[in-house]
């Protein structure tokens, strides 16, 4: 058995790898990405690392401060960066959010664990940024300052959220797996029953539990009218055409404890190798092509009409984004978005 790695083990790797992502090295030296930024906490070199409180309703509700920020959140296959200020929060036991006209969020606290301010000097000058990761150390969120930013936020807001302990090491337990597909194939029946009287998107997760099922597992026993399967390749092809359309849309992005919204166009496609890229100045989109393994057209009734949205999944099982048409007044039917969707491949 390998000895586990010194905070003083992984900082001299870091000094050696500097153009690694901090998400590629922790990897490649078997630890979490946390496990990586802990261990600089409490050192006087290139990066000061701060320990904050990783609760919402203690950090949220302050964020407001920084002004204009530009917030991440990722998965393994999709990287979601949105840059606007954080406005109102809503806090709840078991879900909580904020609501603004740039950074929109679901946030599940049970899932936050460890919280980090972070400073460290790059070639364009001092970067901030606070981190936070869930119990296996696997990145949640994080918030970049810009240099539009109000930097003299920044020491008052990490002076109210530093705790007590800053130690560099910290107790990371083992990621949790994906859960696959999920069917109960004898209540088919039943799902496309009530499925058929749904009058909100939001029932559908309560719906498909009750049946003993997760959301692919639904998807894929459903079949037609709800859903239809679709060429992991088109989903190139959808960005395209909704480009071309300028036509706006609500993408999800997220992981256990965050999921990040972007409302508005996906005007820059840009791909880049396996990457798929939306390359806004306000919006960034970072998918992994590559990962897409099941790719499908739902739709859902409301009392508005169908929502009907793209969803795309890995080959775990993973819900890597999910995508709406973003009506433009109560009159749009969105028969546009409708379009894009029907004129997409079979798989």
């Amino acid at each position: 058995m390998n000895k586990p790695l010194t905070a003083a083990d992984i900082r001299a790797a870091k000094s050696e790898n500097t153009q690694k992502r901090d998400r590629d090295l922790a990897d490649s030296l078997g630890i979490s990405e946390a496990e990586l930024v802990a261990a600089h906490v409490g050192t006087s070199d290139d990066i000061r690392v701060t320990r904050i409180s990783a609760t919402p309703d203690d950090v949220m509700p302050r964020l407001t401060a920084l002004g204009e920020v530009m917030s991440l959140t990722r998965n393994v296959s999709c990287v979601h960066e949105r840059v606007g200020t954080f406005e109102e929060y809503k806090s709840g036991p078991h879900a909580s959010m904020v609501l603004g006209k740039e950074i929109d969020t679901r946030i599940f606290p049970k899932h936050w664990a460890f919280g980090f301010a972070i400073e460290n000097e790059t070639e364009k000058g001092l970067r901030r940024t606070l981190q936070f990761f869930d119990h296996a150390g696997d990145a949640l969120q994080k918030i970049f300052l810009r240099d539009s930013s109000n930097h003299d936020a920044w020491q008052p807001l990490i002076d109210v959220l530093r705790l007590e302990d800053q130690s560099p090491e910290i107790a990371v337990e083992p990621r949790q797996p994906t859960e696959g597909a999920k069917i109960n194939a004898d209540k088919r029946d039943i799902l496309v029953e009530e499925w058929a009287r749904m009058t909100d998107t939001h029932q559908f997760n309560r719906l498909a539990a009750k049946l003993g099922m997760n959301r692919l597992g639904a998807y894929r026993l459903a079949g037609e009218p709800f859903v239809r399967k679709v060429a992991p390749s088109s989903v190139e092809s959808f960005l395209n055409a909704t480009s071309k359309a300028h036509q706006k849309v609500i993408l999800f992005v997220g992981n256990r404890g965050n999921i990040q919204i972007h409302w508005g166009t996906l005007d820059n496609v840009k791909p880049m190798g396996p990457w798929l890229n939306v390359l806004d100045p306000r919006f960034n989109l970072h998918l992994r092509g590559d990962h897409l393994a099941e790719v499908y057209v739902v739709e859902k009734p409301t009392k508005r009409g169908p929502a009907i949205s793209l969803e795309a999944f890995d080959a775990e099982g993973g819900l890597i984004f999910q995508c709406f048409g973003q009506r433009d007044g109560d009159s749009d039917d969105l028969a546009q978005w409708h379009q894009i969707l029907a004129d997409l491949p079979g798989a």
